[in-house]
């Protein structure tokens, strides 16, 4: 078949026009970021790693273990130093003076998210964790005051704890002095308190459809910080098109925003107008308010409820994970709790958030954990709003800014034995001692809203399980105190056997 010279003219300029955008495209960002670099060398501008055209320092960063990276920055380029990860400047801060003139000096200049491609196609601007401005202050507001119209600080919550313990300890009776794995027994027990509070119901741990949902909220943790997610942030527009780790976490997403949209529609079915029975139920009656002004959709809805659901769920289980590994490894400092535990509580009643006082052994030991677990590494980003300084460095605005937690708990000039679990970390004299240098909840005005809800969670599920049991590594077999790292770091999957307490 012979072609005529009006058709292939056509088809040779649309191949030329094609490689002609693509590469004046390459050329634009490529000039785009140098100038980009060139402005920050004339402005006083923090020291970091030099990195490639558009890619940055992409392929420096170690993505299953990004701590070594970043450590080794700090080591050479000092407490505050840059990045580029694409087109999007990082700036980390290590120390705590630094990390209080980022979270509280300038809490007003570093108080938004960073609005990520990743984010940005799963949530919009919607939910409690990565939204901005206005929007992040009356769904904010909001949710406090449900959580504490539903419990939050009140003895009904501690009730609710300590019901859902009972539930957790048989469980693990269950079990028989057998090896087994705590992960999701675990998660299905502290999530049922956020979901008694969001959906009005706790889940039984045996129910299938439950557990999946616990399995798409693990997924999407670990997914997050593949490197296919992290090219995605870097070329949304190529990156939605091609196969990988990026995809998988969109759709266990959507499993997870169905969920929430089913439980959301059966809530509107049965709304009554004279009883308010949960958050979803608080939410749908404020919708119903006449204010065109308001944040307030069902989309925030979905999105704020799926916020609570995996902040409530994640942070604190993957912490008492930490916790029960811990106690297998150092059995001496398990018996001491336990004989803190006798003695001020006995094993006849359940503790109570009362007793935390005359606990210190017990309280030190859970804010050890949360020290060594060190769950949130880097803290969640904060964006800069306005062009500012820190530490005589130029920040300009739009810049994402992380804080250096794993330094601050780790930091020898801090803690004595800042590489082993050492509970008199938190004591003096025999009692609890707060330390200015342990934020696992960060600080300022964006602290997270879930601290007094995970407090009591942690101290009352960890005291009532050694209460009743002894966790020990199973027969001939060594315990790792490795990590798997993704949105927060957990342990490694591990099997202890809890072993009932005599009565």
């Amino acid at each position: 078949m012979q072609l005529s010279l009006g058709t292939v003219l056509p088809s040779l300029w649309e191949r030329a026009s094609l490689q002609i955008l693509l590469l004046f495209s390459a050329t634009f960002l490529i000039l785009a970021q140098y100038l980009q670099r060139r402005r920050r060398r004339h402005h006083n501008y923090p020291p970091g790693p030099p990195g490639l055209p558009i890619l940055g320092n992409f392929f420096q960063m170690d993505f299953k273990n990004p701590q070594i990276t970043i450590q080794k920055f700090v080591k050479k380029y000092g407490n505050i130093f840059c990045m580029d990860v694409g087109n999007t400047a990082l700036m980390m801060v290590t120390g705590l003076p630094l990390i209080k003139e980022v979270l509280v000096n300038q809490d007003q200049v570093f108080i938004d998210r960073p609005q990520l491609p990743l984010h940005f196609h799963v949530f919009k601007t919607f939910g409690l964790i990565m939204s901005t401005g206005q929007e992040w202050r009356q769904q904010r507001r909001f949710a406090l005051m449900t959580l504490r119209n539903f419990g939050l600080g009140k003895k009904s919550l501690e009730d609710r704890i300590w019901e859902e313990s009972k539930y957790l300890i048989e469980a693990i009776r269950e079990q028989k002095g057998q090896p087994f794995d705590p992960h999701f027994q675990i998660n299905n027990a502290v999530s049922n308190i956020i979901c008694s509070i969001t959906f009005g119901h706790r889940f039984e741990y045996h129910d299938s459809q439950f557990q999946e949902l616990l399995k798409s909220l693990d997924d999407v943790i670990v997914l997050e910080i593949r490197w296919e997610c992290q090219l995605f942030n870097m070329f949304p527009w190529i990156m939605k098109f091609l196969p990988g780790s990026h995809q998988k976490f969109f759709r266990e997403w959507k499993k997870l925003q169905s969920f929430v949209k089913g439980v959301i529609k059966q809530h509107k079915e049965d709304l009554n107008p004279e009883e308010t029975l949960d958050f979803i139920d608080a939410y749908l009656k404020e919708l119903s308010k006449d204010n065109i002004h308001s944040s307030f959709n069902e989309e925030q809805l979905v999105v704020c409820t799926l916020d609570l659901f995996f902040a409530g769920t994640e942070t604190t289980s993957t912490t008492l994970r930490w916790a029960l590994l811990y106690m297998a490894l150092y059995p001496e400092i398990q018996g001491k709790i336990q004989a803190e535990i006798d003695r001020v509580v006995g094993q006849s009643r359940q503790p109570t958030m009362a007793d935390k006082e005359n606990m210190p052994y017990t309280n030190a030991a859970i804010h050890e954990v949360q020290r060594m677990g060190n769950i949130i590494p880097f803290n969640v980003p904060r964006v800069a709003t306005v062009d500012t300084t820190v530490a005589g460095y130029y920040v300009p605005k739009g810049t994402m800014m992380m804080t250096n937690l794993t330094a601050l708990h780790r930091d020898p000039n801090e803690w004595a034995t800042p590489e082993t679990f050492n509970p008199e970390h938190f004591l003096e004299n025999g009692q609890f001692k707060k330390r200015e240098s342990f934020l696992p909840f960060s600080t300022g005005k964006r602290v997270c809203l879930g601290e007094l809800l995970a407090r009591t969670e942690l101290f009352l599920f960890f005291t009532c399980l050694l209460q009743k049991f002894t966790f020990q590594p199973p027969p001939n077999t060594q315990l790792s105190q490795d990590f798997r790292y993704g949105l927060t770091l957990s342990p490694v999957s591990y099997k202890i056997c809890a072993l009932p307490r005599a009565m």
